[in-house]
Parts: C-alpha cells; structure tokens; sequence
C-alpha cells in the first residue's frame, strides 16, 4: 500500500494537469500547504525521532547540515524544481538530463528512510510530491516535449520514492544507519519546506491565502499525526 501511495502522488498531480489545468495561484497555494505539512512534520516527529533514539546529538547535526548541502548542490541541477519553480530558458528544447537525474536521485534518497521513519515521513513526501508533479508535468508540456518523453520522465520520477523505499527495506546497510539516514532527509526538508515557505511575496506584502494555506498544513500535522 505504501508503494501505491507514492506512485499515486504523482499520478495525481499529473492527472490534476491534464484533466483540470490548475491556475498558478492554486499550485501556489498547494506548495505553501505542502510547505507547511512538510516542515511541521520535520519539526515535530522526524527531528525527535532521530534524537531519542540514543543517537550522538552532534553527529545527527552533522548529517542534517550534510543533508541541506546536498540539497543545495541538487537543487543547482534541478533549478529548483523540488520546490516548485523550474528555472529554465524554455527556447531550449534539449532534453533537461540534470534535471531529470537530480530529481531522481532527490526522490529515491528520500524513500530510503520510510521504512524506519514511518507513515509521518509517508505522507510528507506523498504531500510533497502532489504539486511537483503539476508543476513538472505543467512545465514539460510547456516546453513541447513529446508526450512519450514527458511521461517517461514522469513514470521514472515516480518510481524512484518507492524503488528508494524498497531498497531501504531489503538492504541491511540502510536498515544498520537509519537514523542518519533519516536526519539527511530531514537537512533535505528543511531546505526545501523553508525556500517554499519563505520566499518573498510579490511587493513584501502579507497574503492572507498563503497564510491560510501554511496554518492548514500547519494544524492538520499537529491533529492528525
């Protein structure tokens, strides 16, 4: 069931593109719900999980502060796109082979930990994954991609969560470091659930939806998990 759950993420966002074209203030919104659950569920059961479990404070630090790096140096080739923008020049129609690789890497490291993290860790990359996959599938389509290629992109990217998720189950290596595992992807969390939280507002100014949309995902954490 939880394998179906993360492919299914991604068919949704993809569905919700070609079946209903969402405006860019919804998927805006949706990042900042995303956002939101993706952090509170970082901050109130994945970071006290990795600590209770008699792990060296500092070394678990170290590997969080490992893992916003990575992210960083992912997101250099992925333009973004784990949070939502894709920042590339669309007069160029090459394949994006650095996007499609640091995205797959992206979403294959953060399912080696769902079998020792739990459904908490589950659900925020099913969450995350739902607008991703709009904002991917939007921009693909965008480019004029063939169809063949951009849901080969897309079938690959989906698959890469739960491939990580399996390999973390069977593999006695990751089993042996979960929890430094597991405080990696919270480093890639928090990098990301931060820029999409964060970012500035057209003009500085406060948007009431955002807000809105940010405490929703905020609470639903808090009373649901």
């Amino acid at each position: 069931m939880n394998y179906i759950l993360l492919i299914l993420s991604v068919v949704l966002g993809v569905a919700l593109v070609l079946l209903l074209k969402p405006s860019k203030k919804f998927v805006q919104l949706l990042l900042a719900f995303s956002g939101a659950y993706l952090l509170s569920v970082t901050i109130l059961h994945l970071l006290p999980e990795v600590y209770i479990d008699g792990n060296d404070y500092k070394s678990i630090g170290i590997y969080i502060l490992i893992g916003i790096i990575l992210q960083s140096v992912l997101e250099s080739f992925s333009k973004g796109a784990e949070h939502g923008h894709v920042h590339i020049h669309t007069n160029d129609k090459s394949f994006p082979s650095l996007l499609f690789i640091s995205l797959c890497i992206h979403a294959f490291s953060e399912g080696l930990p769902i079998h020792n993290a739990g459904y908490n860790l589950l659900w925020a990359i099913v969450v995350h994954k739902i607008p991703i996959a709009i904002v991917l599938t939007t921009f693909l389509l965008h480019i004029k991609y063939a169809k063949k290629i951009v849901f080969t992109f897309l079938l690959f990217f989906g698959l890469m969560s739960p491939l990580g998720m399996l390999i973390g189950d069977k593999i006695l290596f990751f089993n042996t470091y979960a929890s430094e595992i597991t405080a990696l992807i919270i480093g890639v969390f928090l990098h990301i659930s931060t820029i999409i939280l964060f970012e500035s507002s057209e003009n500085h100014k406060f948007n009431i939806q955002k807000f809105t949309a940010i405490l929703i995902g905020i609470l639903l954490t808090i009373f649901t998990l």
